[in-house]
């Protein structure tokens, strides 16, 4: 029978931080928030994801169970982490957007505000432990601890982020080159995502090639890629000249990010943010490759 492993440490007493302030954000707005369906669902499963992959993680630590586990422990924790300061932080941006904002009734907005602090609170947590659990200069840790491993997270994040906003209403049939944008951010995700699935699963060692050379490549495919996405998405659909919209309609101006104009906005900026992402990426991987070699 597993003996309960209790080490206490800054790691560890940051993870029962996020755990206490998910619980108390999913649990105050389910109990008192009156979420309508949609947007309230999505926060709700943020903070309840966020806090049962916490629970998993103390689990397995304390339980001393981390050799048992069917995945990398060196890359799964500080993955999950940072996935979860990540779903933690939108549904911060999301929740007092569509929730608190407008709330006439006081109660239903106490609990609202309540659940948006412990929501901030929460990705504050998240973000130190993974700064914590990162590695450091010359310190041995597995990918996905290091600067590149964690921007691969960043990029599979905002590109699901972008799915939303081009996929509510379809906003890429149009014309040929908004559907090669749409291509681009799938190829990108795809290929970040499978990175990030065999890093945590500890099967880079199968692949036929080069694990490190294989990223440097594709870093710099993607950042060609998503550069001509970042110039041909707002041409296409904010330049009159080819049939965009130059400037938000009159029956958009009611509230903010529920027009389609807005998000093709957060598309156009989510896709800098990428071709940024990835930029970095390229600079970190280029010198993981050929500095370190």
């Amino acid at each position: 029978m597993p003996l309960v492993v209790l080490q206490p440490s800054r790691l560890m007493w940051t993870r029962l931080a996020a755990l206490v302030f998910t619980c108390v954000a999913f649990s105050v707005a389910s109990h008192g928030g009156s979420l309508p369906d949609g947007m309230g669902d999505w926060c709700v499963f943020c903070w309840a994801f966020s806090f049962a992959g916490t629970v998993l993680v103390l689990l397995v630590e304390l339980l001393g169970l981390q050799s048992r586990a069917p995945v990398s422990w060196t890359n799964f924790p500080i993955t999950f982490a940072c996935y979860a300061a990540l779903l933690c932080l939108s549904a911060s941006i999301i929740f007092p957007l569509y929730f608190v904002k407008g709330s006439r009734n006081q109660e239903m907005r106490d609990h609202r505000i309540a659940s948006t602090v412990f929501s901030c609170l929460a990705t504050l947590a998240y973000l130190v432990e993974v700064s914590l659990a990162r590695a450091r200069p010359g310190e041995v840790a597995g990918y996905m601890a290091t600067v590149p491993g964690l921007l691969k997270v960043c990029e599979t994040f905002v590109a699901s982020v972008i799915f939303v906003f081009i996929s509510d209403p379809v906003s890429y049939n149009s014309h040929a080159a908004l559907k090669w944008c749409m291509a681009v951010y799938c190829i990108c995700f795809v290929i970040s995502a499978a990175i990030v699935v065999l890093c945590v699963g500890e099967c880079t060692g199968c692949l036929p090639f080069p694990f490190a050379r294989f990223l440097s490549a594709y870093a710099l495919l993607a950042v060609a890629m998503y550069l001509t996405a970042t110039i041909i998405w707002p041409v296409f659909k904010f330049d009159n000249s080819h049939s965009g919209s130059s400037s938000r309609p009159d029956f958009c101006r009611g509230g903010p990010g529920l027009c389609y104009w807005d998000k093709w906005v957060a598309v156009a900026v989510l896709t800098a943010l990428n071709f940024l992402i990835y930029l970095a990426d390229l600079a970190y991987s280029a010198r993981l490759v050929f500095v370190t070699a």
